[in-house]
């Protein structure tokens, strides 16, 4: 379990003794970025979004991947359909969300084109903050995933 940010840098050690790699986005955020997630009034500034849980998250994929191991996003990012073309685009490889939230991501994965996730994926791990980061994968989200056409079976 990838929950702070030493074991998403030594993941690259890890990886040969591990089937796969559950990123648990919740503390990493809070670990990352020094914020207690309960406090009434840091929990609003405690934001996956920030490029250093990106950058974190970017940094285990590619540890885990160059030793065969998938990896798992779990936590409040995995189920935040603005965030999903980022993780994909970075390489995770499974979403654990909540059961009512299924439907909605399994959606928006199914809009999406990897080469393009990939694409989005580079531009906010170079962005400075969370609010850019927001921003970018909004912007993506309304010429992408709300412009493609919609089709039924």
């Amino acid at each position: 379990m990838i929950e702070v940010p030493s074991a998403a840098l030594m993941a690259d050690v890890f990886a040969p003794h591990v089937d796969f790699f559950s990123i648990g986005t919740n503390d990493l955020t809070q670990y990352t970025l020094a914020m207690d997630r309960d406090h009434p009034r840091l929990a609003s500034q405690a934001d996956s979004f920030h490029p250093a849980v990106l950058r974190l998250i970017d940094i285990t994929v590619k540890a885990a991947h160059a030793h065969g191991k998938w990896v798992g996003v779990c936590g409040a990012l995995a189920s935040e359909t603005l965030a999903v073309p980022a993780l994909i685009g970075l390489g995770v490889d499974e979403l654990s969300v909540s059961v009512p939230l299924i439907p909605t991501i399994k959606a928006t994965v199914r809009e999406l084109d990897l080469h393009d996730c990939q694409i989005i994926a580079r531009q906010v791990l170079g962005l400075e903050e969370a609010d850019q980061v927001r921003e970018a994968l909004r912007l993506y989200h309304a010429a992408t995933v709300e412009t493609s056409p919609v089709v039924e079976h």
